[in-house]
C-alpha cells in the first residue's frame, strides 16, 4: 500500500491534463459544500487551497466570491495550468506535507486531495493546518468514512486512498483547536458521495500533534 501511496505525486502529474478535461465535462456535484464553506468567510478572505488541482471548478469558484486563493500542489503541470486560468492569484508547486508558508489563511481547503494521503501522513497534515490557520480559520476537508486504505483507478492507472476513523478526526481536530460546524458521512444528495469534514478554529490553539 505505501508504495502505491508514494505514486500519487507522479500519477497526477502524468495525467493532469486528462484530468482536468474530465473534470471539466462531469457535473459539479459537490458545489454545495463549497458554497458552504465561502459563506463562513468574511468578504476578501484568503483561502489556502491544498491540492488545488487545475483551479477549476473550485478555486475558479472561490476568485468569483472574491476571494484571495493560494493554491498549493505536487504536480507542476496543475500549477502551469492554475497560473493560466486564474493569473490574479497565487499558484504554488509543492508537497503539502511539509508546507511552511510563514503566514497564515482564513480559510484551508484539502479537498479531494487530503485522502491520498497515508494515515500517518494524515495525522501530520493537523500541525500543516494549525501553523497556516488564524484565529477564526474555516478548514474543510474531506475523507473515508472509516479507517482504512483503499485502491480505486484512473485511466488504467491505480489511485491510493487513505482514512482514519470519525473519532481519529475530532480527536486531532480538537488538539489544534478547531471545532466540527458541520459532518457529514457519504453525502450523495450534496456532496457526490464524499465524507465532508467543515470545522472553524475557536481561536489561539497549541501546536499541532504528530504521531510517532
Amino acid at each position: 500500500m505505501s508504495e502505491l501511496a508514494d505514486r500519487i505525486i507522479g500519477h497526477y502529474e502524468r495525467h493532469a491534463r486528462d484530468w482536468d478535461a474530465d473534470r471539466q465535462r462531469a457535473a459539479w456535484n459537490d458545489k454545495p459544500w463549497h458554497e458552504r464553506f465561502a459563506a463562513l468567510l468574511p468578504a476578501g478572505a484568503s483561502v489556502l487551497d491544498l491540492g488545488c488541482g487545475s483551479g477549476s471548478p473550485v478555486a475558479a469558484y472561490m476568485a468569483r466570491r472574491g476571494l484571495r486563493v493560494t493554491g498549493v500542489d505536487s504536480s507542476p503541470s496543475f500549477i502551469s495550468i492554475c497560473r493560466e486560468r486564474l493569473p490574479g492569484h497565487e499558484w504554488l508547486a509543492g508537497d503539502m506535507r511539509t508546507l511552511g508558508l510563514g503566514r497564515a489563511f482564513d480559510g484551508i481547503l484539502a479537498w479531494d486531495s487530503f485522502f491520498h494521503l497515508t494515515p500517518e501522513d494524515q495525522c501530520r497534515m493537523f500541525a500543516v493546518f494549525a501553523r497556516h490557520a488564524t484565529p477564526s480559520c474555516v478548514l474543510m476537508f474531506n475523507s473515508g468514512h472509516a479507517h482504512g486504505e483503499r485502491i480505486g483507478s484512473y485511466r488504467g492507472d491505480p489511485l491510493y486512498h487513505a482514512s482514519l476513523d470519525a473519532d481519529e478526526y475530532r480527536g486531532l481536530l480538537d488538539g489544534i483547536g478547531f471545532e466540527v460546524v458541520e459532518h457529514a458521512v457519504e453525502d450523495w444528495r450534496t456532496g457526490g458521495g464524499r465524507t465532508v469534514w467543515l470545522t472553524r478554529s475557536q481561536g489561539p490553539r497549541p501546536a499541532g500533534p504528530e504521531r510517532r
